[in-house]
């Protein structure tokens, strides 16, 4: 019912900048809360940074002031502009969106992000 697809990972060296970008399909649902979210090997998948339909976001801590996430309801797309990567910001991205009307989220397949040192 809701696919998402995300694009843009790869390999920078630390200092450097990679934009993500992460497409709904819909199938006419409004989705509601959508947001990025990490996961590095042997650790637990965590947020990153969410935007509300209304444009309120929230970032983890250990991204706030380097990356930036925005969304564009017309087009169910959500970005996230990550400058002054570091090492271990290393890890497979996943998108993710909130469709309340279905009472559940959607994951993308991800993308990975590789820092290098």
């Amino acid at each position: 019912q809701v696919q998402l697809v995300e694009s843009g990972g790869g390999l920078v060296q630390a200092g450097g900048s990679l934009r993500l970008s992460c497409a709904a399909s819909t199938s006419g649902f409004s989705i509601n809360t959508m947001g990025w979210y990490r996961q590095a090997p042997g650790k637990q998948r965590e947020l990153v940074a969410f935007i509300t339909r209304g444009g309120s976001t929230n970032y983890a801590d250990s991204v706030k002031g380097r990356f930036t996430i925005s969304r564009d309801n017309a087009r169910s797309t959500v970005d996230l502009q990550m400058n002054s990567l570091k090492p271990e910001d290393t890890a497979i991205y996943f998108c993710n969106a909130e469709v309340r009307v279905l009472g559940r989220d959607y994951w993308g397949q991800g993308t990975q992000v590789t820092v290098s040192s």
